[in-house]
């Protein structure tokens, strides 16, 4: 099943990039370069999802649009699809 949420990217004062999911609480990655922040919080959703999934009562929120959303100039908003494979035994 793929899920995809909005990913804003900042540029620091350390002259890297953070990148942070509005939707998914405490979730959030660093990069070098914008790829490199989009490629880690590609791996930082997948496993904040993974985790949530897992949990007996995990629920996912709901999904920002990228309007709804409080950007500074400067920043970059990148949509993270991360894919999750259910395996059997899993309901969907």
């Amino acid at each position: 099943m793929k899920f995809i949420y909005p990913a804003v990217i900042r540029k620091t004062a350390e002259e890297k990039y953070h990148a942070f999911f509005p939707d998914l609480e405490h979730c959030r990655a660093e990069g070098d370069t914008v790829e490199e922040a989009v490629d880690n919080a590609n791996e930082a959703a997948y496993d904040w999802i993974s985790l949530e999934l897992s949990e007996d009562d995990g629920q996912l929120p709901p999904v920002s649009d990228v309007s709804d959303l409080d950007l500074q100039p400067g920043d970059i908003v990148r949509n993270i699809a991360v894919n999750i494979r259910f395996y059997e035994g899993w309901d969907e």
